[in-house]
């Protein structure tokens, strides 16, 4: 493959690329930006323009995606702004197969791998913006009592509450550490849920695994065990993240992350959790926050928090379980997406050398 550096721009400094020459960012490449051209266009920052010979475009696209290449890249000159270096990089032997048929065969594979990719990522794109729509419709906006749309036979007016008035209990074991409980963490046993495996309506179990035995466990959550459908809120980094707990196995509620025991004459789980995520809410929990570039809500901040809810549980239960559906909907997808990803890692690294 050849590095193109020449016929810049007139008006303005960049390389030109045409179709099927491929884009490698070469400033800070741990962040893996490439891209495949489809179009042709210029280039501007800190990119090789790579043109790959013998249409071999594909294949060569995805072994910039190789650990073999990833490695050589990121042997950069300077700190602050670390950078590829084209000679180390050009001067470094690659195995290839000799067959251009098979490098077709192996570039057709992971491009129709990357293809279900994109799709799954913009299924769950889309779905979220609907989501974030029908929360709008679905409860009152700022300073209204009624929603925009309500479902046959509930007309009554919501009510504001403070907000631990549909609370009985906080879970809240912040700063709690193993190392602190004079502990390690396990190979295998109870999951830990911190801020980074609570997402926006679901759970993702692959982020910052960390898993505790019996006795950790039982040190550690002291009997408070969580439950199916128990609301989990991040307190910071992220904060506002809002899921519920999928099933009765026992997790261990860590870092950055707080459950609720609900007061059930008041509100459903299914309802809070949809609540907590609605657009007056997520407004409101920003104002409330303290802090920086991480900004955190404490038990403090939330006792201030106002909310306005139904009163009929019947119509609580109604949306809840929409949303529920819808969440069921997107957690399906990212599950396929997840499984992609995987399928596309583990060939990367068995069909290359």
């Amino acid at each position: 493959m050849n590095k193109s550096t020449s016929q810049l721009y007139k008006r303005k400094k960049g390389i030109l690329f045409e179709k099927n020459n491929i884009l490698f960012g070469k400033l800070r490449p741990y962040l893996k930006k490439w891209f495949l051209a489809d179009f042709s266009g210029i280039a501007v920052g800190d990119f090789w323009v790579l043109k790959p010979s013998d249409n071999q475009a594909r294949f060569v696209y995805y072994l910039i995606q190789t650990s073999s290449f990833y490695n050589v890249s990121n042997i950069t000159s300077g700190t602050k702004m670390p950078r590829s270096d084209w000679k180390l990089v050009s001067k470094t032997k690659f195995y290839i197969p000799m067959k251009l048929s098979e490098k077709h065969k192996l570039g057709m594979i992971l491009y129709l791998i990357d293809k279900l990719i994109n799709l799954h990522e913009r299924k769950c794109e889309e779905l979220a913006l609907i989501k974030k729509a029908l929360l709008q419709k679905l409860f009152p906006k700022k300073d209204e009592f009624k929603p925009e749309v309500r479902y046959k036979n509930f007309s009554d007016t919501w009510e504001q509450r403070k907000f631990f008035d549909n609370i009985e209990k906080v879970i809240d074991f912040r700063g709690r550490t193993p190392k602190k409980l004079g502990m390690e963490w396990s190979a295998e046993g109870y999951t830990a849920l911190s801020a980074l495996n609570v997402k926006d309506g679901y759970i993702d179990f692959t982020a910052d695994v960390h898993y505790a035995n019996q006795d950790l466990y039982d040190k550690w959550m002291a009997g408070n065990d969580l439950y199916k459908g128990q609301v989990l809120f991040t307190t910071e980094a992220p904060m506002g993240n809002v899921a519920q707990v999928p099933d009765n196995r026992k997790y261990v509620l860590s870092q950055r992350t707080i459950a609720f025991n609900v007061d059930e004459t008041k509100v459903t789980n299914d309802f809070l959790a949809v609540l907590l995520r609605s657009q007056n809410v997520q407004h409101t929990l920003k104002s409330l926050a303290s802090g920086g570039t991480a900004q955190g809500v404490s038990q403090k901040s939330l006792s201030q928090l106002k909310v306005i809810l139904s009163i009929n549980p019947k119509e609580q239960q109604e949306i809840g379980n929409f949303f529920n559906y819808f969440d069921s909907l997107i957690t399906l997808h990212q599950r396929k997406l997840e499984k992609l990803k995987q399928l596309k890692k583990f060939l990367l690294q068995n069909m290359f050398i």
